[in-house]
């Protein structure tokens, strides 16, 4: 392994971006948005944690962490996502080291648990369960998983950060 992962700097905006839009161009999945969202996350004071995985010079991962906002008031629980690698590294693991260490690091900040709108049998692999007492409305509610650190998972709704859209 020749890479390594750590916190975003400053410079590494343009290469967050470019790797996101790379990452997710052509995906059925992706709306086109996953770049955007991040810079809106950053714009708006709402980026919890970006960590980046830098080969060299270059930023080959990245992972994004903002708060969730719950209809009961609830505090303690993350959002991840957008999620991207560079598509020529994966398979190499970097994905999921990305996972571990932000799961890691919100650990550390008192996090009571994360929540992904993905792929069921992606983030399954590492945890996530989906159909919770936790919802999101609308057609993407589907799509909604859960991690508990241990607290109990309320029944409540779950809303994103305005840079989400």
């Amino acid at each position: 392994m020749s890479w390594t992962i750590e916190d975003e700097r400053l410079g590494d905006v343009a290469a967050i971006r470019a790797l996101t839009l790379d990452a997710f161009d052509g995906k059925p999945f992706s709306d086109g948005d996953e770049a955007d969202v991040i810079d809106r996350l950053r714009a708006d004071g709402d980026l919890l944690l970006s960590l980046v995985v830098r080969d060299g010079d270059s930023v080959i991962g990245q992972v994004t962490y903002s708060k969730a906002v719950l209809a009961n008031g609830d505090a303690g629980w993350m959002v991840v996502g957008p999620i991207a690698v560079e598509p020529s590294r994966q398979g190499e693991g970097i994905g999921r080291a990305l996972m571990e260490a932000g799961e890691a690091a919100m650990r550390a900040l008192g996090a009571k648990g994360i929540t992904v709108l993905g792929d069921p049998k992606l983030y399954a692999r590492f945890g996530y369960v989906q159909h919770t007492a936790m919802t999101l409305d609308g057609e993407l509610g589907e799509y909604l998983q859960v991690k508990s650190f241990g607290a109990t998972i309320p029944a409540t709704t779950i809303s994103y950060k305005p840079a989400f859209g």
